[in-house]
């Protein structure tokens, strides 16, 4: 059962939560994360090096061997609904995400070994929905790269997103709403609204926290 992002009970500060994207009703991705803060209508999730998760083979494979022709095969099978997901273990950064009920975009900053926080990361994706275990929601395949000042952003992934197009995997209506969530962004980037109004650069992640943690029944495929 979902219900809205900004409906059901806020998750506890520290708990756990599984982030999963989900398209027509099978999993595409499965990743759990340590909550840092819930509004009821902000979301704010973090993960670190070692945390296991649920991936596409393509994507995994992609990542060992760098083989783009491996990578751009993920699309495809997203269109006809045959993949497989296999785990992986998170590594290098520490994440820490934020989500909004009823947007269609999510702002993340990633922090190395030395805890330097880098710029930010924008995924456009649809609005989470809460569940038993976490939430769901679905990355729509464009980016938003944004120097750590935010004096300059550029655009990542308008590939994917064009194939994703031609294959059917966002039509016109799901279209037009990226297209207002991207005036959206570009609008609170300038003005230093919204989730860029804030230094998230000195965050460090609670050391007596465990690392977050799948449920032993997430599907495998």
């Amino acid at each position: 059962m979902t219900v809205d992002g900004a409906g059901g009970s806020a998750f506890p500060e520290g708990s756990t939560v599984v982030r999963r994207d989900v398209l027509r009703g099978k999993v595409w991705s499965a990743a759990p994360f340590r909550v840092i803060q819930d509004t009821g209508t902000v979301l704010m999730l973090a993960c670190w090096p070692g945390v296991e998760m649920l991936a596409p083979t393509t994507w995994i494979e992609w990542l060992r061997t760098g083989n783009d022709a491996v990578r751009e095969q993920a699309i495809p099978n997203l269109a006809s609904g045959r993949w497989e997901l296999d785990r992986w273990v998170w590594r290098d950064t520490t994440l820490l995400a934020r989500y909004e009920a009823g947007r269609y975009f999510s702002v993340s900053r990633f922090f190395d070994a030395e805890g330097h926080c880098g710029g930010w990361y924008v995924d456009f994706v649809r609005p989470f929905q809460r569940t038993a275990i976490g939430i769901d929601a679905f990355d729509l395949l464009l980016d938003l790269v944004v120097t750590a000042d935010l004096s300059s952003y550029r655009w990542k992934d308008e590939d994917e997103y064009a194939q994703a197009r031609r294959l059917g995997l966002i039509d016109d209506a799901l279209h037009q709403r990226v297209e207002t969530a991207r005036q959206q962004v570009v609008s609170l980037i300038e003005s230093r609204r919204g989730p860029f109004a804030d230094d998230w650069s000195s965050w460090k992640h609670d050391p007596a926290w465990p690392a977050p943690a799948l449920p032993r029944d997430e599907p495998t495929g």
